[in-house]
C-alpha cells in the first residue's frame, strides 16, 4: 500500500506522544525545585578539593604538584605553591597550596584534572545550582570554598570513593611495610659492626720483646784494651 511506512511512523508518533502524559515511565518532568531528581553517581558539575579528618585545611590530600593547572585545558585553575611544609592529616610534613583558585564560569567539567592528579586530592561535585549576581569573584572559588571532607566524596560517589580508598590504604600499607624493612636492616646491620668491632675493656696483647743491640767491634777493643791495660801499668 502506498504510504503504509509513513502511516506507521505517525502512529507510532502518536503513541508516544499520549504516552508522554500517562505512562509512569515518561513522566520524567518535575516540579521544580520544589520537587527534585537524585543525580546519578556519574554526575559530574564542577570539581572540589578532598580532605581527611576535621580540619579542612591540614586534612588537604592537594600537595600542589600543579599537574592541574597545567593540564586544564580552558586554564581555569590557578596554583600558589607554598615555601613550607606543614604536617598533613597523617602528620608527615608535606608542601601545600598556598592559594588554589578554580573559576567556575570558566571550568568546562571536563575532569582532566581528576584523572592527572596523582594524589586523589581533586574530584567532581554534583552541585550544579551556583548561580550569583556576581559573575566574576562570585564564581571564583578559593581553597576554603573548594575544600570538601571525603564523607562528601563517599556520600556523592560511593563505589568511586569506597575504590579510591581501598588503594590508598594499600599504597600506605606498602609504605609501612617498606619503612619497617628498611628500619629492620639499618638495626641488623649496625649490630653486625658492633659485634666485629673489639670490646672496649679487652686487654691489650703483649708486644715482643726488642732484640737486643749488637756490640760493635770497637767498643769490642775497647773492652779487650781495658784488660789489658793494667798489665801494661805493672810491667813499667
Amino acid at each position: 500500500m502506498l504510504g503504509e511506512g509513513i502511516l506507521r511512523g505517525l502512529g507510532e508518533t502518536a503513541r508516544n506522544f499520549a504516552g508522554s502524559f500517562v505512562s509512569a515511565e515518561r513522566l520524567t518532568t518535575v516540579q521544580y525545585p520544589e520537587e527534585r531528581v537524585a543525580p546519578i553517581e556519574a554526575t559530574r558539575d564542577f570539581p572540589f578539593l578532598v580532605y581527611d579528618g576535621e580540619d579542612w585545611e591540614a586534612g588537604l590530600r592537594c600537595v600542589a604538584c600543579q599537574i592541574c593547572e597545567k593540564e586544564c585545558p580552558p586554564k581555569c585553575i590557578y596554583i600558589v605553591k607554598s615555601t613550607d611544609k606543614k604536617p598533613d592529616a597523617l602528620g608527615k610534613p608535606q608542601i601545600y597550596p598556598a592559594r588554589f583558585d578554580i573559576d567556575i564560569s570558566v571550568c568546562m567539567s571536563c575532569q582532566i584534572c581528576v584523572e592527572v592528579c596523582p594524589f586523589e586530592a581533586i574530584k567532581m561535585d554534583t552541585e550544579f545550582e551556583l548561580s550569583t549576581t556576581d559573575r566574576f569573584a562570585g564564581l571564583l572559588y578559593d581553597k576554603k570554598e573548594l575544600a570538601k571532607s571525603n564523607e562528601h566524596y563517599h556520600k556523592i560517589h560511593p563505589t568511586e570513593a569506597g575504590e579510591v580508598d581501598a588503594r590508598l590504604a594499600e599504597e600506605k600499607m606498602k609504605a609501612e611495610a617498606k619503612a619497617r624493612a628498611a628500619a629492620a636492616a639499618a638495626q641488623a646491620k649496625a649490630a653486625q659492626a658492633k659485634a666485629a668491632a673489639p670490646p672496649a675493656d679487652a686487654p691489650a696483647s703483649p708486644q715482643p720483646a726488642a732484640p737486643a743491640a749488637k756490640a760493635s767491634p770497637a767498643s769490642v777493643r775497647t773492652a779487650a784494651d781495658a784488660v789489658a791495660s793494667p798489665e801494661g801499668d805493672q810491667q813499667g
